[in-house]
């Protein structure tokens, strides 16, 4: 068994941890530190911001065609029902008032309207680090590394079954890039490193590697409940202190088509009992698991995500929750999975409408379906990424890395998403539209005149070099001094820009009582067997 955090298993553990924790001494360091190490970073990028999009969303459908989706949704929810494989939630719901008949719940739509109703138009989430604080809603974008792949692929060791020390990689990358606001689920699988407590090192690294927002995944009561533990030692937190405001996340899918499962359901019953976040994200494939037709697709996924936000709301009235979109369609040639496609943008657009109607955040995805890191890939992704900006998105997951339809990760991805990711946050960064008269530049043009040139004008000279975006990635070389140069394709500049990002990684500080404790916590768990597998 191998195990990545530091050996801890000889150590004394404590006894028990009680809501009257010791006051710890807080973290050091944050935003100063962090920009005091930026000169030494292998690239030159944007700082960390939380960018805001101030411009009207992509809206396809009319406010009857809204309506009609409302209607539709309502109508899945009522007359045919969703399937929840979970005895609790079912007797919530039975307890609510909803008509059940064995598994199969059916919702009133009144009672989904006043539920989700409940939830907040927007909450923020407060990691370790409180200078990486989260707000979700609004006209907040917030973009997260790619989660859950099996499998890895780089220039230099092809394609392989995740393990641990890819794992890290990522999560490194993850911490880097200021324009990765949140750490989602494992950015690759370490199958290396036994199922039963694999969560147990994977967020002992995630917590000691990044300082920002970290996910749960709902698989099982106990990876559950020891997340949210780490999660609080991490931050040094009481458990008031913890359940007063969200601190983390979990994000649950349902079992397309009309049916919720019981592990995901269980722990996002947990969390929310507990104040914090769930993002609930029907994955709906066209043709697939869904219908053919958008509007089926995406008034299938809608309904089952207000079943699940209406059970949230009734057993945690006010709970913070968004939606999400995976709506997508499949290749009707082969039945593979396509991502970024025409189709996959007007879902995402169809379910901001939908997000906003219902006065929720909402979650998108920025994905495709290349294998490798080429012209397929980036365009599919920028698809993908745009459709969400353009649909009023808050929270835009798989941002990052994601290659094979979610099946691999990526670390030249990663590094070629992150330079279109700082592009779009450029876009949005409103001095790009100033309109005063020094932007307006009328003594400038003055100054120049017919046939002259601006580049050695003052107006010029007092702003070249924060005028426009600079590329860390991007080759605006022409032709022949590219390939003096070395010829370099993309990839190949983003594998040698990840590796020089490793070299020089520093983690972020954390007080080394906490980081014992939490290393503590790990070695206990794993003398108790972690979590079980045969669920």
């Amino acid at each position: 068994m191998t195990d990545s955090a530091p050996d801890t298993t000889a150590e004394t553990a404590p006894e028990s941890t009680t809501p009257a924790a010791s006051p710890r001494r807080r973290r050091a360091g944050g935003r100063a530190a962090t920009t005091a190490r930026a000169s030494a970073h292998a690239i030159e990028q944007t700082p960390w911001r939380l960018p805001v999009n101030n411009d009207r969303p992509t809206e396809p459908l009319d406010e009857e065609g809204v309506q009609a989706l409302h209607r539709g949704a309502m109508r899945i929810l009522s007359e045919i029902g969703i399937e929840f494989l979970n005895d609790e939630a079912i007797g919530h719901l039975k307890e609510a008032g909803c008509r059940v008949e064995g598994p199969n719940v059916f919702f009133d739509p009144a009672f989904v309207e006043e539920m989700v109703a409940r939830a907040p138009a927007t909450f923020t989430i407060t990691p370790r680090n409180p200078d990486r604080q989260l707000i979700l809603g609004e006209k907040y974008m917030l973009f997260g590394n790619v989660s859950s792949p099996p499998n890895a692929w780089d220039l230099e060791r092809g394609k392989r079954p995740g393990d641990m020390e890819t794992y890290v990689e990522f999560i490194k990358l993850t911490q880097y890039f200021n324009c990765i606001h949140f750490a989602g689920g494992y950015p690759v699988e370490p199958i290396d490193i036994h199922p039963s407590i694999r969560h147990l090192d994977c967020l002992f690294e995630k917590l000691t590697l990044t300082d920002k927002v970290a996910h749960a995944y709902s698989l099982g009561a106990e990876r559950v409940d020891d997340v949210m533990e780490m999660v609080r030692i991490a931050g040094g937190l009481s458990h008031e202190e913890f359940e007063a405001s969200p601190r983390m996340y979990t994000n649950i899918n349902s079992v397309s088509p009309l049916k919720h499962d019981f592990p995901m359901l269980d722990g996002a019953m947990r969390l929310a009992r507990r104040g914090q976040p769930v993002v609930v994200t029907p994955f709906t494939l066209a043709g697939a698991m869904a219908p053919v037709t958008l509007s089926g697709a995406v008034a299938l996924s809608i309904a089952e995500g207000l079943a699940a936000i209406a059970l949230l709301q009734w057993i945690a009235p006010g709970c913070p929750v968004a939606i999400g979109t995976f709506t997508s369609n499949v290749d009707m040639k082969s039945g593979a999975p396509a991502f970024g496609t025409p189709e996959y943008m007007r879902a995402t657009q169809m379910t901001g409408q939908m997000a906003r109607l219902y006065g929720l955040p909402m979650r998108a995805s920025g994905v495709c379906a290349a294998n490798v890191p080429d012209g397929q890939a980036m365009w599919e992704t920028s698809n993908s990424l745009w459709s969400g900006v353009q649909a009023g998105a808050n929270m835009i997951y798989h941002a990052a890395g994601w290659l094979e339809g979610g099946l691999i990760a990526s670390p030249e991805k990663f590094v070629m998403d992150c330079e279109v990711l700082q592009q779009i946050q450029r876009y949005f960064e409103p001095q790009i539209l100033g309109v005063s008269d020094d932007d307006l530049a009328i003594d400038a043009i003055r100054e120049v005149g017919p046939g002259g040139h601006f580049f050695g004008c003052q107006h010029t000279q007092d702003r070249y070099q924060d005028a426009f975006y600079g590329p860390f990635l991007s080759d605006w070389r022409n032709f022949e001094s590219w390939r003096l140069d070395g010829a370099v394709w993309t990839a190949e500049r983003a594998h040698k820009t990840y590796k020089s990002i490793l070299a020089e990684f520093e983690a972020p500080p954390m007080d080394a009582a906490i980081r014992d404790e939490l290393a503590d916590f790990v070695a206990r768990r794993k003398a108790e067997g972690g979590a079980p597998t045969d669920f």
